[in-house]
């Protein structure tokens, strides 16, 4: 006789070995700090599937540019060009349009094999010895 008892689910309780590797965590946990490097390698893990051709390269060109139109337009909103743009005003709409033109930036580098440590230290120190040097 069958009876119409609700089925319950419960969770496996078998030991996983103590010897199999865990799989790399791609995400950092909420209020974690990664390297630059660890970013590049995540984007790296997420984008190994996608083509390393000269029109991706193009895609990726495009992409930035568009970021970057993206964050020009929050900018001009918020600065008089378009004041009932309130949206586009937003700090969220900064933050989300930066972390996207970070990424892009990530994946044309990535994509162009630019070491960004080196890039980085280079520019700095252009700043650094431009802002010491007394104009004449």
């Amino acid at each position: 006789m069958k009876t119409d008892k609700p089925t319950t689910h419960t969770k496996s309780s078998t030991k996983t070995d103590s010897k199999t590797p865990k799989a790399p965590r791609l995400f950092p946990k909420p209020n974690e700090s990664k390297t630059l490097q660890e970013y590049l390698n995540i984007l790296r893990e997420l984008d190994k599937d996608l083509p390393k051709t000269s029109e991706y390269g193009s895609i990726l060109i495009l992409g930035l540019m568009e970021e970057v139109g993206e964050i020009a337009r929050a900018y001009l909103a918020e600065h008089g060009r378009k004041p009932t743009n309130k949206a586009a005003q937003r700090d969220e709409t900064y933050k989300q349009e930066l972390g996207d033109l970070l990424i892009s930036i990530l994946r044309l580098a990535t994509h162009k094999n630019i070491n960004l440590d080196h890039r980085i230290q280079y520019t700095l120190k252009k700043i650094q010895k431009r802002k010491s040097q007394p104009k004449e």
